[in-house]
């Protein structure tokens, strides 16, 4: 049974709240481009039930600059707003809540010191999700909340993106992400608010080209159905049937009457009609002809409002990584990710295996309280330390960085995959190009495991026995079996190699056996 909408506080929004209070609770954070949202629920099996939703009007996509960067009072109105759904969220474990950030970071130039700011305001990291990644958690949301067998269409319109998913059941066939929303497309074609004719042609023309690539994948022919996620839809639908003129379905004609609305009323503050929230006015404009494009062009009759949404697809993604992580295979999405990435770069897997199984030794040694999380991230950076041999086996770590930081990979967000990347570029040479992870004690354990493993497994033979890794302060002690010294010579010689290189470049002292 799923149960979506009723609230049921899990305490008042303000006060403090004991960890226990929050048994049994998720909680997600979309930073979407035009609304921050946060969601609070319990999910189990084929059962949902929303605990409370806020929803704050932030317009981060509007301060983007033309340079690219965000403002100071875009990232004000955010970091304020983060700072009272932290309130709301007073005692929740970190591993009940997870909080992802859309288009407008994806794009902006100045986002790592927006992201270091917004984490330490809300006391929680953000992830940066990719488009692609958006449109799958989304469309996990509407198929959990809204469960269908049929083909089907699922279409968001955020403020700088907009996502199209065609999905079977609970599976996705195909999502794509374009680089049109609703505030975008009304700061560039509504900059002042006046409704012109003109501009709404211009917008539909604007967003036409933008979704042309989509015209052939997700043709009529693929879908039966077709649902509008989350907020320009959602409003659209409110504000058609608050006036009569639908039962709330989106069609062609009807997103002409709203059109006709806008003209006669002249411009955004002028425009009053029964169900248009104010804040949605000023994007209404870019909203209505994304959407009477996507209607023409791919033949749209009718377009219902979804019940899911990527905030509900987020929890729902969370719920399965801590049921992963509770079995003794720890297996979710992200691990199918990685077993395709191997087997579309040809990888070696019996040396990513090899490398792994060190690296994990090393680690456990040296970190021996790191979260599960840590010990997966390493070993999802050793099964993927050689994905650039494909491109060329000269300087093959750096070409799997750029694939790592750059490929689609389901479940994982830009910002994981960008510190994978950055464990894959340390695997080997100078350590002065991950100079940045210096600073970072538990990222220099894992890198040093990587380091070390990758060495050791050079030749592709089994990894030795017997090595023993302690670390205190800023040196490094490394230990092996006097036997295995006598027998790997070549092997003693790049680890002495290694130890001058972390001295001379990094500032560590390594201890290695006479």
């Amino acid at each position: 049974m799923i149960e979506p909408q009723p609230s049921d506080p899990v305490r008042p929004a303000t006060g403090h709240a004991s960890s226990s209070a929050w048994r049994g609770v998720l909680a997600s954070i979309d930073m979407g481009s035009n609304s921050f949202r946060l969601e609070i629920g319990r999910s189990s099996a084929s059962r949902y039930r929303r605990i409370d939703y806020l929803k704050e009007t932030v317009r981060l996509g509007a301060g983007l600059g033309p340079d690219g960067r965000l403002s100071d009072e875009a990232a004000q109105r955010g970091l304020a707003c983060l700072a009272r759904f932290r309130q709301r969220l007073d005692g929740i474990a970190p591993t009940q809540l997870r909080a992802v950030a859309t288009q407008t970071l994806r794009e902006a130039t100045n986002r790592d010191e927006f992201l270091r700011l917004a984490g330490a305001t809300l006391g929680h990291p953000i992830e940066v999700i990719s488009g692609r990644e958006e449109a799958r958690l989304i469309y996990k949301g509407v198929a959990r909340l809204q469960p269908c067998e049929a083909p089907r269409l699922v279409i968001d319109i955020g403020g700088r993106s907009t996502e199209m998913i065609i999905g079977h059941g609970a599976h996705v066939i195909r999502a794509e992400s374009f680089r049109v929303g609703s505030v975008s497309l009304s700061m560039q074609f509504f900059p002042d608010g006046r409704f012109t004719t003109a501009a709404f042609q211009a917008a539909q023309v604007a967003a036409g080209a933008e979704l042309e690539e989509a015209l052939v994948p997700f043709a009529r022919q693929h879908w039966r159905d077709a649902l509008g996620s989350s907020g320009t839809a959602g409003a659209v639908s409110d504000l058609l049937r608050a006036n009569g003129v639908t039962d709330g379905r989106i069609t062609p004609e009807a997103l002409r009457w709203c059109m006709r609305a806008c003209l006669e009323a002249g411009s955004a503050d002028r425009l009053q009609l029964p169900g248009l929230k104010p804040d949605r006015r000023a994007v209404l404009g870019g909203g209505l002809a994304i959407l009477y494009t996507l209607a023409t062009h791919f033949e749209i009759d009718g377009l219902l409002p979804a019940r899911g949404a990527l905030r509900q697809g987020v929890i729902f993604d969370l719920e399965e990584r801590r049921a992963a992580e509770r079995h003794a295979v720890h297996h979710d999405m992200r691990d199918d990710s990685v077993a395709e990435l191997q087997q579309r770069f040809g990888v070696d897997r019996g040396q990513a295996r090899r490398v792994e199984a060190l690296a994990q030794n090393l680690y456990r040694q040296i970190a021996p309280q790191s979260s599960l999380e840590l010990h997966r991230e390493l070993g999802w950076a050793a099964a993927l330390h050689e994905i650039g041999m494909m491109v060329s086996h000269h300087d093959h770590h750096r070409h799997s960085a750029y694939l790592l930081g750059h490929v689609d990979a389901a479940g994982f967000s830009q910002s994981q995959q960008r510190g994978l990347a950055e464990l894959v570029l340390g695997q080997r040479g100078g350590l002065r190009k991950v100079e940045a992870v210096w600073s970072d004690a538990e990222r220099m354990r894992q890198l040093l495991a990587l380091r070390l493993a990758v060495l050791l497994c050079h030749a592709r033979l089994e990894p030795p026995q017997g090595l023993q890794l302690a670390i205190s302060g800023r040196e490094i002690r490394l230990g092996w079996p006097p036997a295995w010294a006598a027998r790997q010579l070549r092997s003693v010689y790049l680890l002495r190699e290694e130890a001058e290189d972390w001295r001379r470049i990094a500032g560590w002292r390594v201890e290695l056996p006479a």
